[in-house]
């Protein structure tokens, strides 16, 4: 067997020259082989290597190409890398209907220890495009587990790479801005073909919560389990909300009905007329994958439900929300992603550790008179909270039933 120090993945190893004190120029290093007079077939019963090899690409639009090794679906995807800085909460990531059309890099080195079970789960399936991580733990420890996160991806057709270099990565996203990539296991596919594609695919202006969105309005009636409910002694009087779904995630419906809400959830191009004949206490616009400005039919039901009754909205509902009251919105450079976003809550003179998934922003300075900024990002100053008391309107940026963690903004704490 040979191991070669210019097969590790992601990196070429080539000599480089010194000069030390005008001395004659020698190598630093030479690269070299260990050798076995063992077969790997005889050595492990194996017909090839017992060890597994770079097998798939990302390859981004500045031209950079990762080599990786793959686990769940096999083929070519193209999307949006985004990363996300969560230490846990990896499955309730993954069925974020919010990150439909990415790629989403976790910057914590090991995932996938604590597997996957059902209860974890934030939707009806996993709607990104893509994982990228750095190490893949090859064994699971939680109680609640039911298989391993490869399995989990190879049943949903989610494509997986590890062993690469994600903290280069995220350098050059925090850096570049967002880029679009394609990942590939497909060898057949050249590099320049791969970097083709991620130049002609955009995500700004696709509508992409039609499809993340359910088709036809429904009752939710499943609490928060009594296991993980962090505020089990206030509950309110019963009111009737009307959510609109443009990617809810089922613990915003869980919180809502640990309040003592009925809830009713329509599709994102459910009309304001049907809304306002259901005669509901208050509407609540749901986070969303994608750009608000490529949705004006949703900004136009907003527009017709303003005034007519409370209304609440997050993520992408804050968004529309801002536009809807006259604002604009605009893409950031490379969003907010994780468990761990410090806002100031400015009504409430505190500041909360908040979770955030969004690549877009309003702008607080394009908001007319009336409308007040509550929350603010304390690491790049955005808007994170809205209200207009003249027209009963509250909107968070952040996702405030906090799944994964943590529960600071609960309003309850």
């Amino acid at each position: 067997m040979e191991l070669a120090l210019r097969n590790l993945p992601s990196y070429h190893f080539a000599p480089k020259s010194a000069t030390l004190h005008g001395s004659k120029a020698r190598p630093l290093f030479k690269a070299f082989t260990v050798k076995s007079s063992a077969s790997p077939s005889s050595a492990t019963g194996l017909a090839g290597r017992p060890w597994k090899v770079s097998d798939a690409r990302l390859v981004l639009e500045d031209g950079s190409i990762w080599k990786a090794k793959s686990f769940g679906a096999t083929g070519t995807q193209v999307g949006e890398v985004v990363f996300n800085t969560s230490l846990t909460g990896y499955q309730e990531i993954l069925t974020d209907p919010s990150y439909a059309g990415q790629f989403v890099l976790m910057t914590n080195p090991h995932i996938g220890n604590t597997g996957v079970n059902f209860e974890d789960e934030e939707s009806r399936q996993c709607f990104l495009a893509g994982l990228v991580i750095r190490s893949l733990s090859i064994s699971t420890s939680n109680w609640r587990c039911t298989k391993p996160l490869g399995d989990y991806l190879a049943e949903r057709n989610i494509m997986g790479i590890y062993d690469v270099d994600t903290r280069a990565i995220t350098r050059r996203l925090r850096q570049d801005g967002s880029l679009i990539g394609v990942l590939s296991t497909e060898e057949n596919r050249t590099d320049e073909e791969l970097l083709g594609m991620s130049r002609s695919w955009d995500i700004i202006g696709v509508d992409l919560i039609s499809d993340v969105s359910c088709t036809t309005p429904y009752e939710w009636v499943d609490k928060t389990d009594s296991g993980w409910d962090f505020n089990v002694d206030r509950r309110g009087e019963v009111y009737h909300v009307v959510a609109y779904d443009f990617g809810v995630k089922h613990n915003i419906l869980r919180r809502l009905a640990s309040y003592g809400c009925k809830i009713t959830v329509v599709p994102s191009k459910w009309p304001a007329s049907e809304t306002l004949n259901l005669k509901p206490d208050g509407v609540l616009f749901s986070n969303g994958p994608g750009d608000p400005s490529a949705v004006p039919y949703a900004v136009e039901t907003v527009k017709q439900l303003l005034g007519k009754v409370p209304v609440f909205g997050i993520c992408m509902g804050h968004q529309l929300l801002g536009q809807a009251l006259g604002g604009k919105t605009f893409k950031m450079k490379f969003g907010h992603h994780g468990g761990n976003h410090p806002v100031r809550n400015i009504r409430a003179n505190r500041v909360e550790i908040s979770a955030q998934n969004h690549n877009y922003a309003v702008d607080p300075a394009s908001l007319p008179d009336g409308v007040e900024v509550t929350h603010i990002n304390l690491n790049d100053g955005s808007c994170a909270g809205l209200a207009y008391p003249a027209l009963n309107v509250m909107s968070l940026q952040y996702h405030p039933e906090a799944s994964p963690g943590p529960h600071d903004s609960d309003s309850g704490n």
